[in-house]
């Protein structure tokens, strides 16, 4: 809290107030974890606002607000994109994936759990789905490919020997399930 106010209020109504001034708001239809939504909003507005205020989907993080940091990150067809950069106008006909339409049984939340990765917990919704990008990549890529890869996500706890484990433990489950098929 800051004078009495909770930041995130603040935020949201800094939000609110940016997009009244002149902008023009639309029916936007968007393609969110398997379901369509028609959301009221300037097609300026940055997803990441639409994900969290209109949604209701708050597991996708807001941190820095210039794709610097990765806890915003979601999938736009399958890849890893900063929410807070990219407006919902650029994503009206894409596939947006946030950390709540990742199956629960996705090989990166159970090395996530396995291996203990978390320790606050904010940025890894979005470490998780910048990780589930890489390794849906063709040709796989090996672990030490995904972690140079993972550089510009931040940590501000210093998990970082706890993600690399969770990335190698998350190929290795990846691996035993593409042999069970």
């Amino acid at each position: 809290m800051q004078g009495g106010v909770f930041i995130g209020d603040w935020l949201s109504a800094a939000k609110s107030y940016e997009n009244s001034q002149g902008k023009e708001e639309i029916m936007i239809s968007l393609h969110v974890n398997g379901k369509v939504y028609q959301v009221d909003v300037s097609k300026d507005t940055p997803l990441l606002w639409v994900l969290r205020d209109t949604l209701n989907l708050k597991g996708t993080k807001y941190s820095c607000g210039i794709g610097e940091c990765g806890s915003c990150t979601v999938h736009i067809d399958g890849k890893a994109v900063r929410s807070c950069t990219i407006s919902v106008g650029e994503v009206q006909r894409k596939k947006i994936t946030t950390i709540e339409g990742l199956p629960e049984n996705h090989p990166v939340k159970k090395a996530w759990i396995k291996e203990q990765v978390v320790q606050c917990g904010y940025c890894q919704p979005g470490v998780i789905m910048q990780v589930a990008a890489l390794l849906s990549q063709k040709p796989a890529l090996n672990a030490d490919q995904i972690i140079t890869k993972m550089d510009d996500v931040i940590c501000r706890c210093g998990t970082y020997p706890r993600i690399k484990r969770g990335i190698k433990t998350a190929i290795q489950m990846t691996k035993k399930e593409v042999k069970k098929s």
